[in-house]
Order: C-alpha cells, then structure tokens, then sequence
C-alpha cells in the first residue's frame, strides 16, 4: 500500500527480541518494531500513563507531509481492527488523490466517492 508501519511500545529492545523468538504472532511481524522506554515518544502522542509506565493502545496515520490524519486510542483489552485500519488508510489515499471527492463511512476502493461541494450528497451515502 505503500506505507510505512511502526510498532513502538515501553518494551525494550531486548523484549522484542524475544517476542520476536517466542511469539507465533510477533515472530511473523515484518514490520519494524521500535523501543521507547523512556515514554517519549508515547508522552508525545498522548498514550503514556505514568501511573503504570506503559502506554495505552494507540494507532496513528501519519500522511507523508506529516500531518496526524487519524487517531485511535482504546484501552487495553480491546483489539484493534486491521481491516478498518487499511479501509482508512486506502480512503485517505483516495481523497488525497481526488481533490474535491470524500471518502463516506465505509467507503471501499470501486466505491462511488461523494463530492465535499453538493449538498445533496451530504448524508446520502
């Protein structure tokens, strides 16, 4: 899809690597996996919880420009949807392309894209 994708986590790297050895999941991530045991990077994004040291589970979408185009934060025993996230990803992309054009709620590619200018369109789809 043409994106670049950055797990960071309060783990050291030493923990990532074992979870790389040890995990069937993470073992297969072909991502990279990024350490902030500091918490400041997590500070920066506003996911830290200083009581506990760790961070709140958190997705962020970052354009190219470096603009923060989405934001999810959910606690922590609730899962993140990868579908939605690439559903997102792959409409931003969509609007970034077609100026003018907005991408509904759940709006797939081959999905008919609304205008930002006609009233009627507002709410249709």
């Amino acid at each position: 899809m043409g994106v670049e994708v950055i797990a960071i986590s309060t783990d050291t790297v030493f923990s990532h690597i074992m979870f790389k050895k040890s995990s069937p999941t993470v073992k297969n991530v072909k991502y990279a996996l990024a350490s902030d045991p500091s918490g400041a990077v997590s500070r920066a994004y506003g996911v830290w919880q200083p009581g506990s040291g760790l961070n709140q589970r958190g997705r962020f979408i970052i354009n190219p420009k470096g603009t923060i185009m989405a934001v999810e934060v959910l606690t922590g025993p609730v899962g993140r949807s990868v579908d939605e996230l690439i559903r997102q990803i792959q409409a931003m992309k969509a609007v970034a392309k077609n100026k003018g054009k907005a991408a509904p709620a759940g709006w797939t590619p081959g999905k008919k894209m609304i205008t930002t200018r006609i009233p009627e369109d507002v709410g249709v789809y």
